[in-house]
């Protein structure tokens, strides 16, 4: 069995289509970044970044004691070894496949993310920060588009870095990105948003997020964190 610290987020998303991918018992157990609760001790004990997703493994394939992981590429590529699936078992499709999840962990998601803080969350919108993301985050999608007009997948077949990609693509609206400049990340896409586990991970994660709301104090609790306030409570 497998505990699952989410939030309907990119983020966590990837952990949940590589659980429903290869049906997997796993538990979810909802962590509100708007109310705080990645703050909480027992949280911390298992995710000292104040993130989530992380999980626990009650059976890990060493048979020892649980074994908690915390950041999302570091789960997948833990899950992608337990399980041996969604990442190639050749020397070089193995380089593949870390090379695009770690361009989706320092690029994509980042820069993405700072796309959706400024033009979405930050009570002053700024013309120049909004630009510089919207931009970063168009080039990162030609990127992605010149690689998938090479393979039907991101790193060639089926992969840990599907799982981390497209969750970053979902919002792509929001981005201000148009899915018909990117022809083959468009047909990606849509076959992903297709695969019955993706389907399956989002709706269990959008009844979680039907029950949520964020008010203006919970976004300064999620957007003002420093280190003092970040303090276990």
């Amino acid at each position: 069995m497998i505990d699952l610290h989410f939030w309907p987020t990119p983020n966590g998303y990837k952990i949940s289509i590589f659980l429903e991918e290869r049906g997997l018992a796993y538990r979810l157990f909802p962590v509100n970044i708007g109310k705080g609760e990645q703050f909480k001790p027992d949280f911390l004990k298992i995710a000292p970044n104040n993130r989530m997703p992380a999980i626990v493994d009650h059976a890990p394939a060493d048979g020892s004691a649980p074994v908690s992981i915390f950041e999302s590429g570091a789960i997948l590529l833990y899950l992608a070894e337990k399980t041996g699936h969604y990442m190639a078992s050749d020397l070089r499709g193995r380089v593949r496949t870390i090379e695009w999840l770690f361009w989706q962990m320092g690029g994509l998601g980042p820069m993405a993310g700072q796309n959706h803080h400024f033009s979405q969350y930050a009570p002053e919108k700024i013309p120049y920060a909004i630009e510089r993301y919207v931009k970063e985050t168009n080039r990162l999608y030609g990127v992605l588009d010149r690689q998938l007009a090479k393979h039907e997948h991101v790193a060639g077949d089926y992969s840990i870095a599907d799982m981390a990609c497209y969750p970053w693509v979902v919002p792509h609206e929001r981005q201000g990105q148009n899915l018909d400049d990117f022809p083959h990340v468009k047909r990606w896409f849509e076959a992903m948003k297709a695969r019955p586990a993706v389907i399956r991970a989002y709706e269990k994660g959008e009844a979680i997020r039907r029950e949520a709301t964020m008010t203006d104090e919970e976004k300064k609790v999620l957007f003002g964190q420093t280190a003092q306030s970040t303090q276990p409570r």
